[in-house]
């Protein structure tokens, strides 16, 4: 399909990523290692409690001067994260609590010492007087009569409420009625880097400088400033390596406003850096989900319509820009995944609870509703006596079809959704499984096979976010390329990369238009003081925005360029042209150097009317459509189950995925297989739990479980490469597919092999305690029969 390594550098090569070098000798600069003198440190007191007034906040005597609470952030606005849906409830979280807490871990009071053990030693002296309140820990419990309230002055505990109604009146008579309540766990996002923040005034510049791991600098800017009351232009974000995100390093931090606002004042530098506990239990939670979905079918699988009601647990308060409806207001919208069926509803709840904010994590709301339509598809085909790759087959959107309006107005750019399926059932060989699976196996272990197919629109347009009314509408992207005078390349982006190889995929791009090596092409980005505005890295966008806008402004450069080099070619430039570097005319050539060199160095030799804009150019881009695109792949898994330890072992397993016009597939293989690992701990592993009283019962890795190397296995991985139409280069976007499917997949897989014992798993994570469980409540019915 692509070149091999070396014999081409530009869109479609599979070249290393060239910023691994740094990376893996240990040579990354992230928060952590920022170092600026008398810089000091910083500890937040946060709350021990899910729900409590807050009576008094005692600070010795010998501390006062370094510990801070909300009396001292007067002036210092609350964070607000609103949605202009209809009906949504705003609610402002202070950035140290004022009156009340909401969810263990909220931050209380600050503490600033020489270093961060002296800090936390402060931070240990502060003591809260807290009156305990009811704390709502249940999402369900949560829209209830009584339950307590997290925000009073609403009445309920409802951020908002969505229905979306096409005709579902219409598939109640069909012959096949299926209903599953279906469950998905509260997760943390656990990158290897926590978040991060130093902060300083540069008094030469009075411009607020503020170093964080942030996936969206120009965003933390835009809320800093609104939070903090001060122009923009006295701020400064510096978003250096950032060591994996996943959308949880895409929202405004309290912190950041509490540094920030410290700094102002203070002198001196000032630095937090999140320890593991903070992360886990105060700061990160995702993907708590919980549907009650009926499938309306015919006999032969093909699908009269969905229901399905879908509570979503947004916690205490609202995360800035995204709002706290990101997940519920997407579920009605997304639901219906790759299939084209008549008939639909689908009414969602964001509820407050008292936990932490939900924050959007790789693959949003798309895991969740992934794992609730596959589940049921597979019902439906149990139900209908149906092989479960049948019921998909009838059912998905096909070819010929494209470009494709689905039941809630998503317009599918182009793909081929069957093949994909095909294609990853003879990867998997569906029929060999099957065979092994009546054959049996010599250790009593049962094998299963499950599938999963999603979509994913990425790049989302104007339209899509404008209609949310949040503070961040994603209308267009700019780059900025400049030539350096002895024709190297700077590339400038306002978003940034945190593990997507961006200095290497963007390097390529620039690479098909001016044809400068990727070894001598760099890139910027990371900075609001060097680079161009941009919404930042989420929603698998950057191929598609910010490629598109690194083509535009290479292929103005490369226009400039043909212009210099036609007059020292003594040509007419709509006679010449650009290839691989150099400006070819009827008699000669020039390689982009010398026009470099030219320009910078002998501008004697340049034509009268050359542009005096040079060789530098920031250009914009958006794709011709404002619908997004659409990525998606077939996954299939092959699991064994031991039925008396619940323990399950993934024996294969084949993605075939289509991301349009793959720009490096190797990029492409390192973020699919990123976003397994983080999907086979949905599935298998990672749960946060919380007790009565709101309590978050992990706090360390010890109890809060991740997928190492012995539980992801080699999976195989097929590209195919239906290019979008709607993109410079047909790219569509794949950052955050790898995560989606797993869960449905493995579950699926883990009911095939459980069906005949009676099991049917519905909640992930699937954990071999909850297998076990399910078995013996199986066999009781059976041995009480017995009995009688």
């Amino acid at each position: 399909m692509s070149a091999p390594i070396g014999s081409r550098q530009g869109v479609g090569a599979p070249l290393p990523r060239k910023e691994d070098d740094r990376l893996m000798r240990g040579r990354g600069l992230y928060v952590g290692d920022i170092r600026l003198p008398r810089m000091q440190d910083v500890a937040f007191v946060r709350s021990p409690l899910a729900h409590a007034r807050i009576r008094a906040i005692h600070v010795p005597e010998a501390h006062r001067g370094r510990v801070f609470t909300a009396a001292d952030l007067a002036g210092v606005a609350p964070i607000r994260a609103v949605s202009g849906l209809p009906g949504f409830k705003v609610c402002e979280q202070p950035p140290l609590a004022l009156g009340k807490v909401r969810q263990v871990g909220e931050l209380v009071a600050f503490c600033v010492a020489p270093t961060r053990a002296e800090a936390e030693d402060v931070a240990a002296s502060v003591v809260l007087d807290l009156e305990e309140l009811p704390a709502v820990h249940d999402m369900l419990a949560a829209r209830e009569p009584g339950a307590a309230l997290v925000h009073e002055h609403w009445g309920d505990n409802v951020f908002l409420e969505t229905l979306v109604d096409v005709g579902i009146a219409s598939a109640l008579d069909a012959p096949i009625r299926v209903s599953r309540t279906i469950t998905t766990a509260r997760q943390c996002m656990a990158p290897i880097e926590g978040r991060g923040v130093v902060a300083h005034l540069d008094h030469r510049l009075d411009q607020l400088t503020v170093h964080t791991a942030s996936q969206m600098p120009h965003i933390v800017r835009n809320g800093l400033a609104e939070c903090l009351g001060i122009a923009q232009e006295r701020i400064r974000i510096v978003s250096p390596d950032v060591g994996g995100g996943f959308g949880y390093k895409a929202i405004l931090l309290a912190e950041e406003i509490c540094l920030s606002w410290l700094a102002l004042r203070c002198g001196h530098p000032v630095r937090w850096l999140e320890d593991r506990r903070e992360h886990l239990t105060a700061n990160a939670n995702c993907r708590e989900h919980h549907y009650c979905i009926t499938a309306y079918a015919e006999r032969d699988g093909t699908l009269r319509g969905i229901d399905c009601e879908a509570t979503v647990d947004s916690g205490a308060y609202s995360a800035y820009p995204f709002s706290a409806c990101l997940e519920a207001a997407q579920v009605a919208s997304i639901l219906p995944g790759p299939y084209d069926f008549p008939a639909y509803r689908c009414r969602t709840w964001s509820v407050a609870t008292n936990k932490c904010p939900i924050l959007p994590y790789r693959g949003v709301a798309r895991t969740g509703v992934c794992f609730a339509m596959e589940l049921i598809l597979d019902a439906v085909a149990a139900e209908a006596g149906l092989a479960p790759e049948v019921v998909r087959e009838k059912n998905l959107v096909r070819p010929e079809q494209m470009p494709f309006d689905n039941i809630t107005n998503k317009h599918f750019d182009s793909g081929d959704y069957p093949q994909a399926l095909a294609r990853a059932l003879a990867a998997i060989d569906a029929e060999d499984v099957r065979a092994r699976q009546r054959a049996g196996e010599p250790d009593g272990r049962r094998i299963g096979l499950g599938l999963a197919v999603y979509c994913e629109q990425a790049a989302h347009g104007t339209s899509v976010y404008a209609g949310w009314g949040i503070p961040m509408v994603p209308g267009h992207e700019q780059a900025s390329a400049r030539l350096t005078p002895d024709g190297g390349l700077e590339l400038r982006v306002g978003a940034h990369s945190h593990g997507q190889g961006l200095e290497t995929t963007l390097a390529q791009v620039a690479h098909e238009i001016l044809g400068v090596p990727v070894a001598r092409t760099r890139l910027v980005h990371g900075d609001t003081a060097a680079t161009p505005y941009s919404t930042g890295a989420w929603g698998s966008r950057m191929m598609v925005m910010v490629g598109g806008a690194v083509a535009a402004a290479c292929e103005a450069l490369r226009e400039r360029a043909v212009r210099i080099g036609a007059h020292l070619l003594q040509a007419e430039p709509e006679a010449c042209r650009y290839e691989a570097g150099r400006v070819i005319g009827p008699s000669g050539d020039l390689p982009v150097e010398e026009i470099a060199r030219t320009w910078y160095r002998r501008p004697q030799d340049l034509a009268p009317d050359t542009d005096p804009g040079g060789l530098e150019v920031t250009a914009g881009y958006k794709p011709v459509r404002d619908s997004g695109t659409f990525s998606y792949a077939a996954h299939a898994a092959v699991v064994a189950v031991d039925p008396d330890l619940g323990a399950v072992e993934i024996l294969d397993y084949v993605v075939v995925e289509d991301g349009g016009t793959l720009v490096n597939p190797l990029v492409v293989d390192g973020q699919i297989y990123g976003g397994l690992a983080q999907g086979i701990g949905t599935a298998l592993y990672e749960e946060m739990r919380f007790d009565g009283r709101g309590q978050p019962l992990a706090s360390t890795f010890a109890d809060y479980l991740l997928p190492g190397p012995a539980e992801v296995p080699a999976i195989r991985i097929e590209h195919m490469e239906t290019p979008s139409p709607y993109t410079r280069f047909g790219q569509k976007g794949i950052g955050e597919g790898g995560a989606i499917a797993p869960p449905a997949a493995l579950a699926n897989a883990i009911n095939d092999a459980l069906r005949p014992l009676g099991v049917e798993m519905l909640h992930s994570p699937v954990t071999p305690r909850r297998i076990v469980e399910a078995i013996l409540a199986a066999r009781a019915p059976a041995r009480t029969r017995a009995a009688a």
